[in-house]
């Protein structure tokens, strides 16, 4: 094995637990990570995200996954261990063996992505989420007042997406908790309608799997057209950043489509 690799990196540390390694296989999904694989081994096997232990957002987010795992009850699989050593941060999970949630119009998965998206808006925010303050939208508002929107005391997931629920018979898992947050309750199930919108359903139908959602009900219809234009500004940014990426281009057309819907298209 290639001792650039962080397979190579990895194995001394984690053999503690984990006990002889036979297999590490990458996995499709993970892009925030310097690694993500499942590891055949002894006493496993174990879904693993390795990151370099430098400063930053993204070594960060492996941090806060670590931490919020505890919390977050049956609708994350478990963190079975972690190792923090000079040159590498490690968490090994329990492996869920099932696919991305099927977003698309008329999926069977819909019911079950609207359940775990409620099961994650009963969870309580534990303390150690009191100061991750959700902040990312703000500077994508129309003024600072539109911010105040966003604020709240319900942990959000805040990546919902197809690929961070997975299907496993009748039941989804919601992954990759690399950014919570605490914010206002509507925000997970409105990236629920933007990624729906994204998959083909029309704003009003994807609002319509949203209204199973108490935090969707009790919003306020000004902050809900808010985030709608906040995002339909972070998309635009993106693709002014990386032109060539078909999916920002296409979720910039989702978010035109829902504030068109709402009737809050940003000028």
């Amino acid at each position: 094995m290639d001792t650039d690799l962080p397979e190579s990196a990895i194995l001394p540390l984690i053999e503690e637990h984990t006990g002889s390694v036979t297999a590490i296989r990458r996995t499709e999904r993970g892009f925030s990570s310097d690694l993500t694989a499942v590891v055949d081994c002894d006493r496993g096997p174990f879904f693993v995200k390795a990151m370099r232990n430098r400063p930053g957002g993204r070594r960060d987010s492996l941090s806060r996954e670590r931490r919020i795992n505890a919390h977050l009850g049956h609708i994350s699989p478990p963190l079975l261990w972690d190792v923090e050593a000079e040159d590498w941060l490690v968490l090994g999970f329990d492996v869920i063996d099932g696919r991305s949630a099927d977003f698309a119009p008329e999926s069977p998965d819909l019911a079950l992505v609207v359940d775990a998206i409620g099961e994650i808006g009963r969870l309580s925010l534990p303390r150690i989420a009191q100061d991750w303050c959700e902040t990312r939208w703000d500077r994508f508002t129309a003024d600072s007042s539109e911010a105040e929107w966003f604020r709240g005391d319900s942990l959000l997931h805040t990546d919902i997406n197809p690929s961070n629920l997975i299907v496993v018979k009748r039941r989804v898992w919601a992954v990759d908790w690399a950014w919570p947050t605490r914010g206002a309750g509507f925000i997970d199930p409105a990236l629920l309608v933007l990624q729906l919108i994204a998959a083909g359903h029309t704003p009003g139908d994807a609002e319509k799997w949203a209204e199973r959602l108490p935090a969707w009900r009790t919003a306020v219809p000004q902050a809900i057209d808010a985030f709608a234009a906040a995002n339909l500004r972070m998309y635009r940014a993106a693709v002014d950043r990386k032109p060539d990426a078909d999916w920002l281009k296409a979720m910039v057309d989702a978010c035109r489509a829902w504030t068109d819907h709402r009737g809050a298209t940003p000028e």
